[in-house]
């Protein structure tokens, strides 16, 4: 079988995957792609929670789509995942990560022992040229062995567990490297990514703990909806100018005060970096996740952060197999864009 891989986003109500060859090449074949939506509460904040009702919806998922490679690579990106700037004696990398456990402890909010830690070098410390400025990952082990037992227990090899915000600037970053920074955002059902990234590299990361379901749960609570109205209620007014009765009214306020939380914590996110980084100037935001697709969002969006906001393509980085629907890959896209970064980084 050719070298092919499968990356894998499980997500708080759906898991997405999508199968690709020869992923170290330019523009590697996306052969498949496909979703599955999984019972709520077995995925809570980016955990696995039912680790054994995880598993059976991958066995689905491989059955009923036929996905041949059982190597995946996950994605990890929640609350209990930390993401801060770091400076470090500059050192091979490898070096670096077992020097780690002795340096980072007062900025872990756990034990070392209960964290796997990861740096990520950005580049020299303009400030100090013996250090080397990065980013300090620190993931809690048991979120993380959570996700890769419910994998292995579907029959699936996992060959790597990435960052999803890494994962987010893989798929979006410009092929071209320019002399501004781009905000990537991803808004999910339970979380909100944000990655500012400067030629391909991240500069920043945040998630931010709010998303599309914090909206659908508001209009459920306040209106006494069920949960698929209080979604087709979501999609269909979004952040509408004007509405045609006081019931809509009333949805609309809410949609607006629940979304105007999210936008203000994004525009805090991107003003912080801004501050801190006045040598690296923000040239636009790049939207992606069911988050975005919220009616009005990305010109509001745009009009709170004064800067151009543009949907995100993921595929542009792949060749596409005949055997997919261009118009079906066009819809979903925004959907995928984590699973399709996870495969990217599989051949870094």
């Amino acid at each position: 079988m050719a070298n092919r891989i499968t990356g894998v986003d499980i997500g708080s109500t759906t898991i997405r995957a999508v199968e690709v060859e020869n992923p170290g090449r330019p523009n590697p074949s996306l052969i498949r792609h496909a979703s599955i939506p999984i019972p709520r509460g077995a995925v809570a904040r980016g955990e696995v929670v039912e680790p054994n009702t995880v598993a059976a919806c991958l066995r689905q998922l491989w059955t009923t789509h036929r996905f041949s490679s059982k190597k995946v690579v996950l994605g990890v990106g929640n609350q209990r995942v930390l993401v801060r700037d770091l400076s470090v004696a500059a050192a091979p990398r490898q070096q670096i990560r077992e020097a780690l456990p002795f340096n980072v402890q007062d900025m872990l909010p756990v034990p070392v022992s209960e964290a796997l830690l990861d740096f990520y070098p950005i580049g020299p410390n303009p400030a100090n040229p013996g250090e080397v400025q990065g980013l300090l990952v620190a993931a809690v082990k048991e979120a993380v062995l959570g996700t890769v037992r419910a994998v292995e227990s579907a029959g699936l090899n996992t060959t790597e567990v990435d960052l999803i915000p890494f994962a987010l600037s893989r798929a979006l970053a410009p092929a071209q490297s320019g002399t501004s920074a781009n905000v990537l955002i991803e808004v999910g059902a339970t979380a909100t990514t944000v990655v500012v990234e400067r030629s391909g590299i991240p500069q920043f990361v945040r998630i931010i703990p709010a998303g599309g379901d914090d909206l659908t749960r508001a209009l459920g609570s306040e209106l006494n909806l069920e949960e698929p109205q209080a979604e087709e209620l979501k999609r269909g007014l979004g952040l509408a100018r004007s509405v045609d009765s006081p019931d809509q009214q009333r949805a609309v306020e809410i949609i607006y005060r629940v979304t105007g939380e999210l936008l203000t914590s994004i525009r805090n996110t991107i003003t912080f970096f801004a501050n801190t980084r006045p040598d690296q100037p923000i040239g636009r935001v790049v939207l992606t996740g069911g988050g975005t697709q919220l009616p009005g969002f990305p010109e509001a969006l745009g009009e709170m952060t004064r800067l151009e906001v543009v949907p995100g393509d993921p595929l542009g980085k792949f060749t596409l197999t005949r055997k997919l629907s261009a118009s079906r890959l066009a819809a979903e896209r925004s959907e995928l864009t984590i699973a399709l970064g996870l495969v990217l980084g599989s051949a870094a």
